[in-house]
């Protein structure tokens, strides 16, 4: 198969965002697109993606909220090349970065990334226990998907160091894994707002979205569920809409 068989262009935010994105691997999905309408943002603010892939969550945001300074991490520099490719296809300014997110703190300078001078950061980690989870044999799919223990921790230290005194943390992790999710940000935030996201009416949750203030001391909110989808199995209106960029979610406050 070419190189350019290899890659597809896939239409997000109802036709609003264009991606190109390989044909195998880890393929851009609704997390993604979540996390995004999760995420509180206003114009002039400096935005961090981690593990940003081909760019779908950050991109997504910039195209919600005008203005914003976006930075892509990615450490897969083909990913990253097809990320900074479809920021300027869809006219979104952002840098890209190809930095691995557990890298310390001089390699975070070096990339412009100083301690405390970012005011949001966005992350979908990759969160499958591979103890329980079988990984796929394409590297860049298993890279994305299975975490190690310390995988969590990190990141949220790595955000913890760069955000700014009040700056939020936005993440999406799976929902049996919400007690990791607590303990990775007992250290350095609160003020959480947690949202369960249902793939099913009436079905355990299957994921969760955190919203984490820097140094915040608000108590924690557990929000209503989000249903996917209703009890035929069609989705939701309120999810069409998030999904088609024309509404956020309850963690971003007005």
């Amino acid at each position: 198969m070419s190189e350019a068989a290899d890659i597809t262009e896939d239409a997000f935010l109802g036709g609003q965002l264009r991606l190109r994105q390989k044909r195998s691997g880890h393929r851009a999905g609704h997390d993604a697109i979540l996390l995004a309408a999760a995420t509180e943002a206003r114009p002039g603010d400096r935005v961090v993606d981690f593990g940003a892939g081909i760019g779908t969550a950050g991109l997504a945001l910039a195209r919600r909220v005008a203005g914003i300074g976006l930075s892509l991490v990615e450490i897969d520099p083909e990913l990253a090349e097809l990320a900074r490719a479809n920021a300027a296809a869809n006219a979104l300014a952002a840098e890209t970065i190809v930095l691995d997110v557990t890298a310390d703190a001089t390699a975070f300078a070096a990339n412009g990334l100083s301690p405390d001078s970012v005011d949001a950061v966005l992350m979908n980690p990759p969160f499958n226990d591979p103890a329980r989870h079988r990984g796929s044999p394409d590297q860049a799919r298993h890279t994305a998907h299975v975490a190690t223990e310390e995988t969590l921790h990190a990141w949220v230290h790595a955000a913890r160091r760069i955000l700014r005194s009040n700056g939020v943390l936005t993440l999406i992790w799976r929902a049996d894994g919400i007690a990791d999710v607590l303990a990775a940000l007992s250290r350095g935030f609160g003020s959480l707002s947690i949202l369960p996201v249902h793939g099913e009416a009436g079905r355990p949750a299957i994921r969760v979205l955190v919203r984490a203030v820097k140094g915040g001391r608000a108590p924690t909110r557990l929000l209503p569920g989000l249903m996917l989808n209703d009890e035929s199995g069609a989705s939701k209106k309120e999810v069409t809409e998030i999904l088609e960029g024309r509404a956020a979610l309850p963690l971003v406050e007005p």
